[in-house]
């Protein structure tokens, strides 16, 4: 898949921290373990976040698993999975599909003009279940029409569903495949990342007007990768996440840094 002029900008080493720029090129240069080809990513455009990800950002295909840090921070989980659509539908064509079970948060117009996501690029499909998410996201992957993905679960991944959206997403250009579970629904399913979102007091403008959304983003679990927590600024006009202070701690404890 190409990448646009502003991906390829974000590739580049960043002013600031050089241990980090050069751990984010590492992981960029490093040979695939399996000899296959690396597979195209999105890049989140912080060389500290980056540089925990297999090949500096999030690999495309495979779905990504984002849960609330508690019940009621579903809304928060949702605007952070926006913003990575957001982010990755920059300079591409077509648009994102949500695909929600009953009971699920869901998005407005203004609140994703709001994340800099054009609502005339977003497709919300209301599911019955859990299985018809699962069937609306598999369809979508074989059709190769859209560049990414949402499911919003009531009950979370299984392994089997896992599995067949993995498969259904290989081959050339892989979409970006998010997957949005509850708080309590941890069960294994293979997802090539695992994050915990919280909110966070969001950045106001000198008119003192909320203007940045944050998030208290944790990456419990990377496959070849490492786990980390941030905490997180989207700047919805450039489609950038920023750290707003020094980075919070790196969670990447043994035993939790790799699915």
């Amino acid at each position: 898949m190409g990448l646009d002029p502003a991906d390829e900008t974000e590739r580049s080493p960043a002013r600031g921290d050089p241990r980090a720029s050069l751990a984010a090129l590492r992981a960029r240069l490093a040979p695939p373990l399996d000899g296959r080809a690396p597979r195209p990513v999105l890049t989140l455009g912080l060389p500290a976040l980056d540089a925990h990800l297999p090949g500096g950002g999030l690999v495309l295909g495979p779905p990504h698993e984002i849960a609330p840090a508690g019940p009621a921070d579903g809304v928060a989980a949702l605007g952070f999975a926006l913003a990575l659509c957001a982010r990755h539908l920059v300079g591409r064509p077509g648009g994102a599909l949500i695909a929600a079970a009953p009971g699920q948060p869901l998005p407005y117009g203004h609140g994703l003009a709001g994340l800099g996501f054009d609502p005339a690029r977003l497709l919300l499909l209301e599911a019955g279940s859990d299985p018809e998410v699962f069937r609306a996201l598999e369809a979508a992957l074989h059709a190769r029409a859209l560049p990414a993905l949402i499911g919003l679960l009531r009950d979370g991944m299984p392994l089997k569903p896992g599995r067949r959206l993995q498969l259904a997403a290989e081959g050339s250009a892989p979409p970006l495949l998010l997957i949005l579970r509850p708080a309590e629904a941890g069960m294994p399913n293979g997802a090539a990342t695992r994050w915990r979102i919280a909110p966070a007091p969001a950045a106001r403008d000198r008119f003192g007007t909320l203007d940045k959304p944050r998030w208290r983003a944790r990456l419990e679990r990377c496959r070849n990768g490492r786990g980390g927590d941030w905490l997180l600024e989207w700047d919805h006009a450039a489609h950038r996440l920023h750290l707003p202070e020094p980075l919070a701690g790196d969670a990447a404890a043994p035993g939790r840094s790799r699915a």
